[in-house]
């Protein structure tokens, strides 16, 4: 069932959740892809939601969409390890199988509750065309990594990367250790013409920060700082591996969290969120690509991201709430979009989650069940722009999806 383009009621909706509110038996009014109305109002169709929980949607701010060919492909190796036998694979990725591995993934996130997400690999057409096909908010664009591409030519390609309704091309840059300062100078050139914002790996492992130490004598942080880099069109994934001195440069940035993919490659350090969230700096939520999560499900990363906390910093200063607001109106905020809190005006980006599976069901521990027990199955349905799609029509899609992925490995 999709409805569009005019205006319709969630009329009796349960609950509606923000990270700091909770309204309880109200209508949300959508016209035009906005929230209209949240009150007691009903204007054209009507969708019965007393079975529902409704939240903002969820931002996937780090993945890797084609990387679910390579689920469970290379388990059980640390970082450096796992990297070169991705590479070795990759070196020959089928472009039909790399498309495929994109849409596959798109209709995870989707059945999971994610309304957008931030893609970094070498198929942004791809990710372009399954955006508007889908109706998903997507981030993408040409991968910098000098093994692979001369930067010039990727600069060249990326130039010709055009936004449209569900799609905004963004500028990739694998990491301070693939790539030479000249390439980061050409990013950050990019960064300043085209108005894009920087996405890229740092301070991911102790080896990464000994080595662009001993290199440029400062840490990666430190390092595009010097280079101009660290403003609010840059976004720095993993960052756990920061001197305190370098959060106070990170003010103006976004930077993401993947908790299960930095346990899972063992990467070790501590990032540090609630001394970086107190600051000011604005932090997503990503789940790493699905070949070192292997999950898709933002909903299992917010429980991740909030045990790690206090596992690595032996108190429990880092609370739900925070990790809810991370994966939602901090993502939005990254994309430069009225989103991810639910009021008059923003977006219509929302999730519809059963209120039956959650139990027992009281008004003052809903935010921890969202957290600490609900997984991505719990989504019913997903709204992205107005745009709303049941999770059994969705799931139909993947069966067909994934029942190519067989074919393609063995033609």
């Amino acid at each position: 069932m999709e409805i569009y383009h005019h205006t319709y009621t969630l009329k009796n909706c349960s609950f509606i959740v923000n990270y700091d509110s909770i309204i309880e038996n109200s209508n949300i009014v959508i016209e035009d892809g906005i929230i209209k109305n949240l009150g007691k109002e009903v204007e054209g169709d009507e969708i019965d939601c007393s079975n529902f929980i409704v939240i903002p949607g969820l931002v996937n701010a780090h993945t890797h969409t084609p990387m679910i060919i390579l689920r469970g492909y290379y388990d059980d190796a640390e970082l450096s390890e796992w990297l070169n036998k991705m590479w070795e694979f990759e070196k020959n990725f089928d472009k039909k199988l790399m498309r495929l591995g994109s849409e596959i993934s798109i209709l995870e996130m989707l059945i999971n509750g994610t309304t957008a997400f931030v893609d970094m690999y070498f198929n942004p057409l791809d990710v372009k065309e399954l955006a508007e096909i889908y109706k998903i908010r997507a981030f993408a664009g040409f991968t910098f990594l000098d093994s692979l591409n001369d930067p010039y030519f990727i600069d060249k390609l990326q130039r010709t990367l055009t936004p449209t309704t569900y799609f905004k091309p963004i500028i990739n840059v694998h990491s301070v250790y693939t790539v030479s300062e000249s390439t980061l100078k050409l990013a950050k050139q990019l960064q300043e013409e085209l108005n894009e914002w920087v996405h890229i790996h740092v301070s991911e492992t102790r080896k990464e920060i000994y080595e662009i130490k001993k290199k440029y004598g400062v840490f990666p942080i430190e390092y595009l700082n010097n280079l101009g880099l660290l403003n609010r069109k840059i976004q720095l994934v993993h960052v756990g591996w920061i001197a305190s001195w370098e959060i106070d440069l990170l003010k103006n940035t976004t930077v993401t969290y993947c908790p299960t993919s930095n346990m899972k490659l063992a990467t070790g350090g501590a990032f540090p969120l609630y001394d970086m969230f107190n600051k000011g700096v604005n932090i997503t939520l990503g789940t790493d690509g699905p070949a070192s999560n292997n999950s898709l499900d933002l909903f299992i990363e917010m429980k991740y991201g909030v045990l790690l906390q206090r596992q690595m910093y032996w108190n429990t200063d880092v609370k739900a709430w925070h990790l809810f607001k991370i994966a939602t109106l901090n993502g939005y905020k990254l994309l430069d979009l009225p989103g991810g809190y639910i009021k008059e005006g923003n977006i219509a980006d929302l999730v519809l989650l059963d209120k039956n599976k959650i139990y027992p069901l009281f008004r003052d521990r809903l935010l921890s069940h969202l957290v600490y027990y609900a997984t991505g199955s719990l989504a019913k349905g997903i709204i992205i722009n107005g745009v709303l799609r049941w999770r059994k029509e969705l799931e139909n899609l993947l069966l067909e999806k994934t029942k190519q992925i067989y074919e393609l490995l063995n033609s």
